[in-house]
C-alpha cells in the first residue's frame, strides 16, 4: 500500500467522521445549559442562574431516603416495572386524583420517567410524524424545539408579549405577558399535531389564567390537537387570585391532555431525575412505545423514595405543613428579597406569580457596551461578562427563544432565587457593585 492510498483513506474517514451526526439532529448541537453550566464551575461563579435549590431538601425526604437504602428488601436494588415502579405509580394515583376530579388509573394512565425531560420527549415522540406541526409559546423550555425536530415536526411559535406599559415599568408582573387570541388562533390547521402549554411557564413564571386555558381548550376540541401540559412548577404559585389550574381537568380536556410532572421540582431534589406523565389510557400507549424502546425502567430505589415522600405527604395533604402548601411561602420571601435588589441596581424584574425564575431587563443596567450582532446575542455576552469577569451567573433569556423572535427578549436575563440566602447575599452584593462601577 503505497502513502498516496493510506492518505486517501484518512481524508475518507475524516469525511465520514465530520457527518457522522444524524441529520434529523442537525443544527441542535448547542444547549446553554452545557455551555454556561461548565461555564460557571469553570469560573467559580455564584449561581444564580440554572435552576436547582442549593440548600437540603425537605426533611423528611432525607430520612425516607436513609430508611429506604436500609430496607431489608432486596428487590428494591433491582429492575422495577417498566412503565414505573408499582409503589409509586399508586402514591402519584393516590395523591393526583383529587387534583384531576377522578381516579387516575396507576397502571394505565401513569407513566415514570427519568424526570420531565424523558416525559416530554416520550409525548412528542410518540405522537409527531414528519410534517406534522407542533404549536410552542415562547419563552419556553430549550428543549421543546429540538425535540420536535428531531421528530420531524415543524414548531409553529407564538410569543408571549408584554403588555407595552408594563415595560416601561421598575417593576412589572409576569400576568402582563400574554398571549394574542387571534394570532393563537391562526397557528391551528389541519396539520397541527400538538400544543405545549407550560404554566407555571418557565423563565417568566407567568400562571396562565383559566380564560386563558379555557381559550386553548377550546381550539384543541376544535382541531383535534393534544395538549402537552408542562406542570413541573404546579406547586409553586404566589397570589391566592392566580392558582393553578390543570389544563386536564377543563371540560373534554382529560381525552386529548398529557400532563407533565417532576419530582425534583416536588421535593426539591432535582436530581432525583425522576418524573411522569399523567393521561388517558389512550394517550399513554404511544408514550409507553416510546419510553420502552429508549429508557425502559428508572431507578428503582429512588422511585421508592419518592413513592414514600408522596405517601408522607398525603396525609397531610390539605394541612398548611404539607410541602406542596407551604413551598410558596418558603419561595415568597427569596423572590421579593431578589426583586427589590434588582430594582435597585437599575433592572427592571418581572415578578414571577409561580416558579422559581426572574427574568429583568438589564439594559439600563449595562448600557451600550454589549450589543447583538450575527454571531452571538447581546444577553448572552452579558452573561458571559458577568461569569467570567465577575463571577456570577445567571441565564441569557432568548435561549428560550426561537431564532426568528430572539429579537424580542435580548434585554432580558433569567435569575433563580431558589437558593439559600447566604448565595443570594452574595449574588445581590456583585450586583451592587456593578452599579456602583
Amino acid at each position: 500500500m503505497t502513502s498516496s492510498d493510506d492518505s486517501s483513506k484518512t481524508k475518507t474517514s475524516d469525511k465520514k467522521s465530520d457527518n457522522s451526526l444524524a441529520k434529523r439532529f442537525i443544527g441542535l448541537e448547542k444547549s446553554i445549559w452545557i455551555e454556561f453550566g461548565a461555564l460557571a464551575i469553570a469560573h467559580k461563579a455564584i449561581n444564580v442562574g440554572q435552576g436547582f435549590i442549593d440548600y437540603a431538601p425537605p426533611p423528611y425526604f432525607i430520612d425516607l431516603y436513609k430508611e429506604t437504602l436500609d430496607d431489608p428488601n432486596i428487590l428494591l436494588h433491582q429492575y422495577t416495572r417498566g412503565f414505573g415502579h408499582r409503589r409509586l405509580v399508586e402514591a402519584i394515583s393516590n395523591v393526583y386524583s383529587p387534583y384531576f376530579n377522578r381516579k387516575i388509573d396507576p397502571l394505565n394512565e401513569i407513566l415514570v420517567t427519568d424526570g420531565a425531560y424523558p416525559s416530554i420527549f416520550n409525548c412528542i415522540h410518540g405522537f409527531i410524524n414528519p410534517g406534522d406541526e407542533a404549536i410552542l409559546i415562547e419563552p419556553f423550555y430549550d428543549c421543546y424545539e429540538p425535540m420536535v425536530r428531531s421528530a420531524g415536526g415543524i414548531p409553529r411559535c407564538i410569543t408571549l408579549k408584554q403588555k407595552p406599559e408594563s415595560t416601561k415599568a421598575d417593576i412589572s408582573s409576569s400576568s402582563d405577558w400574554t398571549l394574542d387570541k387571534n394570532e393563537l388562533e391562526s397557528m391551528f390547521n389541519s396539520r397541527t399535531r400538538l400544543i405545549i402549554v407550560n404554566t407555571p411557564n418557565n423563565p417568566t413564571g407567568k400562571v396562565f389564567t383559566r380564560e386563558e386555558l379555557e381559550h386553548i381548550a377550546n381550539l384543541c376540541q376544535k382541531h383535534d390537537v393534544i395538549c402537552i401540559a408542562d406542570e413541573v412548577y404546579e406547586w409553586i404559585v404566589y397570589d391566592k387570585n392566580k392558582k393553578h389550574i390543570r389544563m386536564a381537568t377543563l371540560p373534554n380536556m382529560w381525552e386529548r391532555t398529557l400532563t407533565i410532572g417532576s419530582a425534583g421540582k416536588t421535593f426539591s431534589a432535582t436530581g432525583l431525575k425522576l418524573g411522569w406523565t399523567i393521561g388517558s389510557q389512550h394517550l399513554m400507549h404511544p408514550c409507553q412505545v416510546v419510553h420502552q424502546n429508549c429508557v425502559y425502567t428508572c431507578p428503582t430505589i429512588s422511585q421508592e423514595v419518592v413513592a414514600r415522600c408522596f405517601e408522607y405527604e398525603l396525609k397531610r395533604l390539605n394541612s398548611p405543613e404539607c410541602y406542596f402548601n407551604s413551598i410558596s411561602t418558603e419561595f415568597l420571601e427569596k423572590r421579593d428579597k431578589l426583586v427589590q435588589a434588582l430594582k435597585e441596581c437599575g433592572m427592571k424584574p418581572v415578578v414571577p406569580d409561580g416558579g422559581y425564575f426572574i427574568i429583568a431587563d438589564y439594559s439600563q443596567f449595562a448600557g451600550d457596551k454589549f450589543q447583538s450582532d450575527a454571531d452571538d446575542m447581546k444577553d448572552f455576552k452579558f452573561v458571559r461578562y458577568l461569569i467570567k469577569e465577575k463571577q456570577l451567573a445567571t441565564i441569557p433569556v432568548t435561549g428560550f427563544y426561537t431564532a426568528d423572535h430572539r429579537h424580542l427578549a435580548e434585554n432580558y436575563i433569567r435569575f433563580c432565587f431558589a437558593k439559600k440566602d447566604e448565595t443570594l447575599d452574595k449574588a445581590i452584593e456583585i450586583l451592587r457593585k456593578l452599579k456602583t462601577n
